[in-house]
C-alpha cells in the first residue's frame, strides 16, 4: 500500500503533482489546517503532513498521528509545529532553509523604499483627493548606511541589493568572518557601532533567547535621530512598545514591519502611527517563493517516504540505515562538543577544526563534522540542522577543517573541536564509553571526564582554596542542588575549570554572583 500524505494548507498544486509522480496517494484539503478538531479525527490516517503555517501540530495532534513519519514545512519557521514532541515519537520534521531568500530579502528593500518615500500615505491622501505635495517629503537612499543585523542567506541578498542601489552597507553577525564581509563588499562592526552609524537598519535573524529584543528602548536610544527600521524576519526582535514610543518622539523617523509579536495582528498600536508600513507577514509571499518551497517540500517527503533518504531534517541527521547503530552515538558527541564551544563563543568565528582520532576516523565524518557545525550554530541560528549547517557555514565564510589520525592516546575513539575567532582559539575534546554515552575529556587543554547534562554551569577559575566552599555554599543558599561536579586544573595554583550540573535552569542573578566570587574568571550558563 503506498504512503499517504495530507497537505493540510494551501501548497502549489504542483506539489501534488510530485507526490503523484512519485507514487504516494496524496490528500489535498488546504483549509482543514484551520478546523483544529477535524485535523485530529483524521491525522492518525497518514504517513505524511505537508503544511504551511496555518496548520499547528501540537503535541495533541502528534498525539494522534499513529502513523505519520514525517511533518513538511514548507518554509523555513516551524514555531507551528511541536518539534520535541515529534521527535519523542519519531516522527521526522522538515523545512526548506532557502526557498524564499530572494523573495525576503525583496519584500525588505521595498519596505526601505516606501518608508523613504511615505508611498503608502502618500497613496492614500492622493486617494483621498488631498494633493498634499509639501507634506510629503522624502529622502534619498542612495549614499545612506544600511545596518544588517544578520548576514546569513537573506541578509546577504539584501546586503547586495543595497550595494547595488549605491548605499553603504555595515553589518553585524557573529558568524560573518572578515573574508566573507570582503566578499559581501559590507563592513563588518558590532552591534553597538551598527546603531550608531546607521540611517537605515533591516533585521534578518532567527528568534533566539540572544536576540529576542535586540531592538529595543536602550537599542534605539543609541540610534541616529530619524534611523528607519525594518523587520521582516521574525516579531520579537524589535520590542513593539519602545518602537511605539520612539515613533511618536520622531527619534525613529518611520518603521516598515512585517511580523509582529502576535499574529495573526489584528490590532496593534503601530497601526495607529502614521509613519509605520505594516503588512501581513507577507515576505515569503511571491509565487516564485511559494512555487519553490512547494515543490522542495514534496519532493523531500517524497524521498524520505519512498526511499528512506533524509533532507533538511530538523530533528534527525542525514544517516543511512546501515551505519546509523554504530555513527549516532559519535553524532550526538559532535553535536554536543559543538553546542558547548558555541554557547561559549561570543566573538567573531572564523573557523572550525575537527579532529578525529582511532577508530571514529574512519566512520562517516561528513556527517559528524555536520553534526558538530550544527551544535555551533544552533545557539544564534535555531533553524539549522545537519544538512544545513555546512552551507551556513560557507555563507558565513567559516573555514571547516578535519584532521583524521589513528590512535595514539589512552582513548580508542576521541573527537577535538577547536573554534578559532578573532581574538582566541578554544578547543574541547570528547569520547563514547561503551554505554555509548558522550563525554567530555579535555576543556582547553585541562583534562577531565564529564557528562554533560541538560542545566550546566561552567567556571573558569584560579585554583587557590576555598573557592570550592565559597561556590557550593553560594548555590546552597539559591536552593540549587548539584547533580554532579568535574574539576580539571593545568597545575596547581594555576588555570582551573568547573563544570557543574544542577537540576534546575540557572537564573541570571545566580551566574552574577557566581561570576563575583573570589578567584572565578568567567561563569557561564550552558544548556544540552
Amino acid at each position: 500500500m503506498a504512503p499517504r500524505v495530507l497537505i493540510s494548507d494551501k501548497l502549489s498544486k504542483t506539489a501534488v503533482q510530485i507526490f503523484k509522480d512519485r507514487g504516494l496517494d496524496v490528500d489535498y484539503q488546504p483549509d482543514l489546517g484551520k478546523d483544529k478538531e477535524k485535523l485530529l479525527a483524521i491525522i492518525g490516517e497518514y504517513d505524511g503532513l505537508a503544511i504551511r503555517s496555518n496548520t499547528k501540530v501540537t503535541e495533541k495532534v502528534i498525539a494522534a498521528a499513529k502513523n505519520l513519519r514525517v511533518i513538511g514545512r514548507a518554509g523555513i519557521g516551524v514555531d507551528n509545529v511541536d518539534i520535541p514532541a515529534a521527535t519523542a515519537k519519531g516522527i521526522i520534521v522538515m523545512n526548506t532553509p532557502f526557498g524564499n531568500s530572494i523573495t525576503t530579502a525583496e519584500h525588505a528593500i521595498a519596505m526601505m523604499f516606501a518608508l523613504a518615500r511615505q508611498l503608502p500615505e502618500a497613496d492614500a491622501s492622493t486617494r483621498a483627493g488631498k494633493w498634499e505635495k509639501n507634506r510629503f517629503m522624502g529622502v534619498e537612499i542612495t549614499g545612506k548606511t544600511l545596518g544588517v543585523i544578520g548576514c546569513g542567506n537573506i541578509g546577504s541578498i539584501v546586503a547586495d541589493r543595497a550595494i547595488g542601489l549605491k548605499m553603504r552597507v555595515v553589518a553585524y553577525d557573529p558568524f560573518l568572518s572578515d573574508e566573507r564581509a570582503i566578499d559581501l563588499g559590507v563592513e563588518k562592526v558590532e552591534l553597538d557601532q551598527l546603531f550608531r552609524r546607521a540611517d537605515f537598519i533591516t533585521l534578518h535573524t532567527p528568534l533566539t533567547d540572544k536576540t529576542r529584543g535586540i531592538v529595543d528602548a536602550a537599542a534605539i536610544a543609541t540610534m541616529k535621530d530619524g534611523v528607519r527600521i525594518i523587520n521582516c524576519a521574525r516579531g520579537g526582535l524589535v520590542v513593539e512598545a519602545d518602537l511605539v514610543e520612539a515613533l511618536k518622539s520622531g527619534k525613529v523617523a518611520g518603521a516598515g514591519i512585517d511580523v509582529f509579536e502576535v499574529e495573526p495582528a489584528t490590532e496593534n498600536p503601530l497601526f495607529a502611527l502614521p509613519n509605520v508600513v505594516c503588512t501581513p507577514h507577507l515576505g515569503a509571499s511571491t509565487t516564485e517563493a511559494q512555487e519553490n518551497v512547494a515543490l522542495q517540500v514534496a519532493e523531500q517527503m517524497a524521498d524520505y517516504l519512498m526511499k528512506g533518504a533524509v533532507v533538511n531534517a530538523l530533528n534527525m541527521p542525514s544517516i543511512s540505515a546501515e551505519e546509523a547503530p554504530r555513527l549516532t552515538p559519535f553524532v550526538k558527541l559532535a553535536e554536543l562538543l559543538g553546542s558547548f564551544a558555541g554557547q561559549l563563543t561570543e566573538t567573531g568565528l572564523k573557523a572550525i577544526r575537527l579532529e578525529y582520532e582511532g577508530e571514529v576516523a574512519e566512520m562517516n565524518v561528513r556527517a559528524l563534522t555536520a553534526a558538530a557545525l550544527t551544535g555551533v550554530l544552533k545557539p544564534l541560528l535555531q533553524t539549522v540542522n545537519m544538512v544545513s549547517a555546512p552551507a551556513m557555514a560557507r555563507e558565513r565564510g567559516v573555514t571547516v577543517e578535519e584532521v583524521r589520525r589513528e590512535q595514539r592516546g589512552a582513548y580508542e575513539n576521541y573527537i577535538r573541536l577547536t573554534v578559532i575567532t578573532d581574538r582566541q582559539e578554544r578547543s574541547v575534546a570528547g569520547t563514547v564509553f561503551a554505554d555509548a554515552k558522550p563525554r567530555i575529556i579535555q576543556i582547553k587543554g585541562i583534562n577531565m571526564e564529564a557528562e554533560l547534562g541538560p542545566h550546566m554551569l561552567y567556571i573558569t577559575n584560579q585554583d587557590k582554596p576555598g573557592f570550592i566552599g565559597r561556590f557550593a555554599s553560594l548555590l546552597g543558599q539559591e536552593g540549587i542542588n548539584i547533580a554532579t561536579f568535574n574539576l580539571g586544573r593545568k597545575a596547581a595554583g594555576e588555570d582551573a575549570i568547573a563544570l557543574v550540573e544542577v537540576d534546575e535552569p540557572i537564573s541570571d542573578s545566580v551566574i552574577e554572583r557566581v561570576a563575583a566570587l573570589e578567584g572565578v574568571v568567567q561563569a557561564k550558563r550552558l544548556t544540552f
